[in-house]
């Protein structure tokens, strides 16, 4: 839109004498603007008239610099850029801007995270800051592309004490130099520990006493677990349960367990897994009377081995696309996002609650891919691998029987799941995938 942030973006490339663009008129859907000046420069039409505008006046380059723009808009914009042979770039965002840094002229290319097409987040930064601020707060699986993250996020609030808990030392050196701007591996921030092992995890717990608790550590491939299931078993449920003993034995008030959309109406033993995980979460909630909570949310763009930077190095080795169903969708948002809204839950849940993240509408992995190739500029073939055991073609956010509600911010769900008891665990029923039934 022509507007403030318009201006200010033209009036930097004008004023910078190292600029490598050049302003030749504007685009605007507001059909009122037409004919308008900004800087000296015009309105030369709307959306559909792109292809037009860019042979008339030799554009070279389209910048989109909206603050806001929907997945829809960006994706037409993407094919039309394509046909017009524009190069596509967009402008920093505020918060790059104002928080990073960035110059309005730091022009980037246009990647899937974009077209993914987030609102931005509303943050209530004082929840957040009242158990956060000043506390001691552990991350579990801090090396992993999600716990990074988190963890980098969590410090910007001021904690008293960051741990960082993983038990790949190279991982955990990465995160290290990303949070603290060193990779010493000598400092008390950084725990080596497997939390399959409890005994070195209650240790860890005793000495260290962490009030916050975020546990991401997790296997995570549906297609591995489903080879070796009692992976997932040791880890996504033994696992999990070493880290709620060790943080309710230790005094731990707030714990927020990462789930996925796959523990909503399991069907692969990831899936199964993350669920135990929640149950159990919500059977600790009970025990300790503190806020033992769960969230759950989609993919997110980006993760190592996930599907974006799997379909990107097949581009880069020119090589076919591989997708497993034409029709097959997933929820997706960027880490940061994720991040961002874990934290927030963790500032309004209530002891024992299963907290759902708004994930905005599913995407078909078709589309993903086809944007892909055209960013890319390569014709590649897409190849459909089939569904793999245990993999859904829609991904679903709540289950059977979640009744979910939003009292207290808009793009959180919560709701209540049974408990399990550790005392009813069971491999040869998770094997069976079946849910346990507390007995309790």
């Amino acid at each position: 839109m022509l507007d403030i942030w318009e201006d200010l973006v033209v009036k930097k490339i004008l004023h910078d004498k190292n600029s490598e663009y050049y302003p030749v008129g504007f685009i605007d859907d507001d059909g009122l603007k037409k004919n308008r000046e900004l800087d000296g420069f015009p309105v030369l039409g709307n959306r559909s008239d792109l292809i037009q505008v860019a042979k008339a006046t030799n554009a070279e380059a389209l910048v989109i610099s909206v603050l806001n723009l929907d997945r829809e808009v960006m994706a037409d914009l993407t094919k039309m850029a394509s046909q017009a042979n524009l190069k596509l770039y967009i402008s920093p965002t505020l918060k790059e801007v104002t928080e990073e840094g960035a110059a309005l002229n730091d022009f980037r290319d246009i990647d899937i995270s974009d077209f993914i097409g987030r609102s931005p987040l509303n943050l209530d930064t004082s929840t957040i800051s009242s158990y956060i601020t000043g506390a001691r707060v552990l991350v579990t699986g801090a090396g992993g592309s999600i716990g990074s993250v988190l963890a980098k996020q969590v410090y910007k609030f001021g904690p008293s004490e960051l741990m960082l808990l993983d038990r790949d030392e190279s991982a955990l050196q990465s995160t290290e130099l990303d949070v603290f701007g060193n990779g010493l591996l000598n400092t008390k921030e950084v725990i080596l520990a497997d939390i399959r092992d409890q005994e070195s995890l209650q240790k860890i717990f005793d000495e260290r006493k962490p009030q916050v608790v975020f546990h991401t550590a997790a296997l995570k491939h549906l297609p591995m677990l489903e080879q070796f299931p009692t992976e997932s078993w040791k880890t996504n449920v033994l696992g999990t349960l070493n880290v709620l003993e060790a943080a309710m034995k230790a005094g731990v008030e707030t714990f927020v367990n990462i789930s996925t959309d796959k523990a909503a109406n399991p069907t692969s033993f990831l899936g199964l897994s993350k669920r135990y995980g929640e149950r159990l979460t919500s059977w600790f909630a009970d025990k300790s009377g503190k806020r033992y909570i769960s969230v759950r949310f989609g993919n997110v763009l980006g993760s190592r081995g996930s599907l974006i930077p799997t379909l990107f190095s097949l581009i880069e080795q020119n090589k076919p696309l591989t997708i497993t169903h034409p029709d097959a969708t997933r929820y997706f948002m960027t880490i940061p996002e994720a991040c961002q809204l874990v934290i927030q839950a963790g500032g309004i849940a209530r002891p024992g609650e299963l907290l759902i993240l708004d994930m905005g509408e599913p995407v078909r992995i078709q589309d993903i891919a086809e944007k892909m190739l055209q960013f890319s500029r390569k014709k590649l073939d897409i190849v459909y691998t089939g569904l793999r055991q245990g993999e859904k073609l829609h991904e679903e956010l709540s289950g059977e029987g979640e009744n979910l509600e939003k009292p207290f911010h808009p793009k959180i769900s919560h709701t209540i799941i049974p408990n399990l008891s550790p005392k009813t665990l069971n491999l040869e029923v998770f094997l069976s995938r079946s849910e346990e039934s507390n007995n309790d």
